[in-house]
């Protein structure tokens, strides 16, 4: 599961090039906009077909879409999640509930496996307390350059522009990112009359650049309210060079796009951000990302200053766990403060200790027999709670 439609289908279409020695393999794709099987080595190849036929392939890709409730699984072993951050608890609960009338659905979860670059406070907390086995991938790929992160103050904006403007002129192209498609005139009246903010949308954004601040060069958008051809379009048209800058609510991988401008940075995650920057600098020439914010808060300041300095995702996570908090473990709350006391949740070494002491009694007493109570509400709590 993918948290957009271009993501999902860059996926698919990764999956067709890994499997594609692979005879008989089928390959399912599941969006809001399209219902495809490619049925690699086989003579149907690609066709669009309905839902069920897509859900019968044994790979399945897809979005949000997934979690349609008339949507199951007959044999489902393996749940992945990308961009894990991207989606709540309950949503990434309800893909281990996908896999039909089984007659064994209660002995039989599938394995579950989430990929982020930069974990959500609650997952990482989580990890500490060992209710979750742990992978990193810690080196970067052969020949990758350190992405460049830059918080833009206002003033400084212009000389952003003109840092931009030549990097474009060596060859280069640009992703601008927006948090929000288009403005509700009413609201962003209200945001802007009391506090003297602007909120920057993708239409918005793509009438100022296109219009006032680099008029010489070819600029487009893309979102989610779009037409999947007209997106199509646009992608294909950027991938071959013929657009110098995007503006968008997401991004993808285009191997010369060396430049991110993140716009209202403050109103993303630490996770989405590092998610952004990490999609330029695929390719040889230095990569840069520009933190564009207006905002005045200490704590948001502090959290834009720390990508300046930290590239290391998971360091990132940690500072996310510190200043936003853990969240609730046994709700869906995925930061925040919570109840449970403890002295500090960053205290390692009394979470080892914990962590001991509950996996003697597993050893000792694995149906936990002699601790009914404590087996009771086990039960309860473990067919409710998603630890992830």
């Amino acid at each position: 599961m993918a948290p957009t439609e271009v993501l999902a289908t860059q996926h698919y279409e990764s999956f067709q090039k890994l499997f594609g020695r692979f005879p008989k393999v089928s390959i399912g794709l599941l969006t809001a906009n399209f219902k495809r099987v490619n049925n690699l080595g086989g003579p149907d190849a690609e066709k669009k077909l309905d839902k069920d036929r897509v859900l019968g392939a044994q790979i399945v890709i897809g979005t949000h879409a997934l979690l349609q409730k008339n949507v199951e699984f007959e044999d489902l072993s393996l749940v992945i999640v990308d961009e894990q951050h991207r989606f709540g608890v309950a949503q990434r609960a309800a893909l281990t509930g996908l896999m039909g009338s089984s007659s064994d659905k209660d002995l039989h979860k599938p394995h579950f496996l989430s990929m982020t670059a930069t974990p959500i406070p609650r997952t990482l907390h989580l990890a500490l307390f060992g209710d979750l086995d742990l992978s990193l991938i810690q080196e970067k790929p052969k020949n990758r350059k350190e992405i460049k992160t830059r918080y833009v103050e206002p003033h400084n904006r212009d000389k952003a522009y003109e840092f931009i403007r030549k990097q474009i002129q060596a060859g280069r192209q640009v992703f601008v990112i927006c948090p929000l498609i288009e403005e509700k005139e009413d609201e962003d009246k209200v945001v802007t009359d009391l506090f003297g903010l602007d909120k920057k949308s993708v239409v918005k954004e793509y009438e100022r650049l296109s219009k006032e601040i680099f008029p010489e060069f070819r600029v487009a958008m893309l979102h989610g309210k779009m037409k999947p051809k007209e997106k199509d379009e646009i992608l294909v048209d950027y991938y071959a060079g013929k657009y110098h800058i995007l503006v968008s609510t997401s991004v993808i991988e285009v191997a010369n796009a060396s430049v991110m401008m993140i716009e209202d940075a403050e109103r993303f995650g630490l996770a989405q951000i590092h998610q952004f920057r990490g999609r330029v600098g695929r390719g040889e020439h230095q990569s840069f990302c520009f933190l564009f914010s207006n905002t005045r808060s200490p704590l948001a300041l502090r959290r834009l200053n720390s990508l300046e300095s930290v590239a290391d995702g998971f360091r990132l996570a940690e500072i996310d766990l510190e200043t936003r908090g853990p969240g609730d473990m046994f709700g869906t709350l995925q930061s925040g403060q919570i109840e449970l006391k403890m002295a500090s949740f960053s205290d390692r070494i009394l979470i080892e200790k914990a962590s001991e002491a509950a996996a003697r009694v597993i050893e000792e007493d694995r149906t936990l027999s002699q601790y009914s109570s404590l087996k009771q509400r086990f039960e309860v709590f473990e067919a409710s709670k998603h630890f992830e």
